[in-house]
């Protein structure tokens, strides 16, 4: 027997059904509650609606545990590679090593893009950002792949818009990384992976050479592992919703690299980087620094600390501190910089102000300090996040589109005028 929750309004009493998730989530089916007695609920910013129902990724904030289709984000990290997690989180499964290598080939061979999508990424002003670039561009290859744009799309030709997608966009944004400087771009090599491709694009030069420092590309590909989903977020829940209109996985991608390009979503990592300069560049003083930040009355905070879902650790941080610390090892960076955020951080894991209210490190604080270890530029930061982020998107529009979801429609609480009658301008 099904269990349900009783509601009383006005009088009348309406059972709701109550479902249960996997890992013991609950939830109450509100779907026919307007139909039902006229009512709707509010919740501003969706922050306790349950928008649909997934297979793809299961957090837990309070516990600091992430996990995609059943595998913890600890053994993917440690095990994996970032395309085997991308096909994982797409198609629900681990592959089989014909899979994989079939998988690898078809993305490496599809590296390759458009001379004329290049002439669009050339033809964006060297002061464009490059997520305007990435996103534009993106949306633009659907005048590439029309053929992506049908609805009723086979599978077959999902698959290869799929191939493209995460084949192409490495591609997209080191190509508008090297626009940006007014360096030649560098072509995609089929014998380098998929981390270390992106790296010779971004910093290959042809008078000197370049070869990826195996720590530098270990490290990048755990950081794409970390961002590949994350559940519901904005940016997803910007693709699911645009694609529940049965835009195109091209066009649904673009909204979704847009909506992280917000500063509350997608810019956490170069928040740190810009809070590191900041006291840089007042000196260095960390003390006074973290003194502020348990001011109550002060409005400076650290950024990279803490978590708006997670309330213990953030499992990836565990993760990604070791990768920081063997790139700043290897590579031996001299920043001071870096030397700030390695001061705050040692002094912050001690200290009983951060550690009684939980606000450790994030994976934003190490993935920032790894960036620009590499000589990322901070506004590329974004784009290495929707890099990361891609395999969830796809994952999350497919499985939208699997489920047959309706379009979304969310609902309002008027609050304006009410009728009134118009007035003629001079009597106004």
């Amino acid at each position: 027997m099904s269990q349900v929750c009783k509601v009383e309004l006005e009088g009348k009493t309406y059972e709701l059904p109550l479902m249960f998730g996997t890992e013991g989530e609950k939830a109450i089916d509100i779907s026919k509650l307007r139909d039902l007695s006229g009512y709707i609920t509010l919740d501003s910013g969706y922050k306790n609606t349950g928008a649909t129902t997934s297979k793809i990724t299961f957090l837990d904030g309070e516990l600091g545990i992430l996990r995609h289709r059943g595998y913890s984000i600890e053994d993917l990290a440690e095990k994996s590679n970032f395309l085997e997690v991308a096909y994982l989180v797409i198609n629900g499964e681990l592959p089989k090593k014909d899979e994989f290598e079939s998988f690898t080939k078809r993305i490496k061979e599809n590296m390759l893009i458009h001379e004329d999508l290049r002439a669009i990424i050339m033809g964006f002003p060297s002061s464009a950002h490059p997520m305007g670039v990435l996103s534009a561009t993106v949306g633009a290859l659907t005048a590439f792949h029309p053929n992506s744009l049908d609805p009723n799309i086979s599978k077959d030709a999902l698959y290869q818009t799929i191939i493209q997608l995460i084949a192409q966009m490495p591609t997209i944004a080191a190509w508008s990384y090297r626009k940006q400087v007014g360096r030649p771009i560098n072509y995609p090599k089929r014998n380098m992976s998929y981390a270390g491709n992106f790296l010779q694009m971004m910093f290959d030069n042809p008078w000197e050479g370049y070869s990826p420092d195996p720590v530098v590309e270990s490290a990048l590909d755990k950081l794409f592992i970390l961002h590949a989903d994350h559940e519901q977020n904005c940016s997803t829940s910007t693709v699911r919703l645009v694609g529940s209109a049965q835009a195109s996985l091209f066009a649904s991608i673009s909204s979704g690299i847009s909506a992280l390009w917000g500063p509350l979503h997608g810019g956490a990592n170069q928040a740190v980087i810009e809070m590191l300069e900041m006291i840089m560049q007042d000196g260095g003083n960390v003390e006074k620094y973290i003194n502020k930040a348990k001011d109550k009355n002060d409005t400076f905070r650290l950024m990279g600390f803490g978590h708006r879902v997670y309330k213990n650790f953030d499992p990836r941080a565990k993760i990604i501190k070791k990768a920081a610390d063997d790139v700043l090892k290897k590579l031996g960076v001299n920043d001071p910089a870096l030397e700030i955020a390695k001061k705050i951080e040692e002094i912050a894991l001690k200290d009983e102000y951060f550690v009684s209210r939980s606000l450790y490190p994030n994976v934003d604080f190490y993935s920032g300090i790894i960036y620009r270890a590499i000589g990322i530029p901070t506004e590329m930061f974004t784009v290495m996040f929707a890099l990361g982020r891609l395999p969830g998107w796809i994952a999350q529009w497919k499985e939208m589109r699997e489920q047959k979801e309706p379009i979304g429609r969310p609902r309002q609480l008027y609050v304006g005028n009410p009728l009134r009658p118009y007035v003629d301008m001079q009597n106004r």
